[in-house]
């Protein structure tokens, strides 16, 4: 009996190590997969939406500054997807139906930002935008065009794109909300409509009734 003691103890110390390498290396146990790692890390740091400047499908060039005061809910997209982007843009139309009325243009705008912009320029997101019923005022489609920019807010937002020899890319997805002050305060995922609609209107509600 003597000589399992030790056998046990190293068991127990394996098993403890374990154990303590899965808490941090999972954030706490919560972050079973890349996704969710991400999301934890986006919402630790609550980055603050950088200065760029959009091209929207009416042409229109202006910097994202110009939504300051109001919250932006935001998708990732690239119009020539045949996958992800669709069902992705779908539900955002979803989450847009579901939001009282009231709050549209007035304090809270929707923004679907394409991330191929030598493909999307503003007559393919002015035709694209018309497959999701969006209406080019208080849900816009528009490009970036700086490169450098673009860069830099997919980084900010974590938001990974990767290039293919065929000219699509394989990216993630999720409605990313932005307060007033720019700052990213949700990452949602797109699958659950009726959550992030409920969770968008409960944050826009709470800021009007302030």
């Amino acid at each position: 009996m003597i000589q399992n003691k030790p056998n046990k103890i190293a068991i127990f110390l394996v098993i403890l190590f374990g154990v303590s390498l899965l808490f941090v290396g999972t954030d706490g146990f919560t972050a079973y997969t890349a996704e969710t790692a991400r999301v934890n890390k986006l919402m630790k740091e609550n980055p603050v939406f950088p200065e760029v400047t959009l091209e929207d499908s009416k042409g229109r060039v202006y910097p994202f500054s110009e939504f300051k005061g109001k919250y932006v809910l935001l998708t990732f997209i690239y119009t020539a997807c045949t996958e992800v982007c669709p069902q992705l843009e779908l539900n955002l139309s979803e989450v847009y139906n579901q939001i009282p009325q009231k709050y549209i243009g007035e304090d809270i705008l929707f923004l679907s930002i394409s991330f191929d912009p030598t493909k999307d320029d503003p007559e393919t997101l002015e035709r694209y935008r018309y497959y999701f019923d969006s209406d080019g005022e208080t849900w816009r489609m528009a490009r970036i065009t700086n490169e450098a920019e673009l860069t830099n807010l997919l980084k900010e937002f974590g938001v990974i794109v990767i290039p293919d020899e065929n000219g699509n890319f394989q990216h993630n997805s999720a409605f990313y909300l932005v307060d007033p002050n720019g700052i990213l305060v949700e990452v949602m995922d797109y699958k659950k409509i009726d959550e992030a609609a409920n969770k968008v209107t409960s944050i826009v509600e709470e800021k009007v009734g302030e």
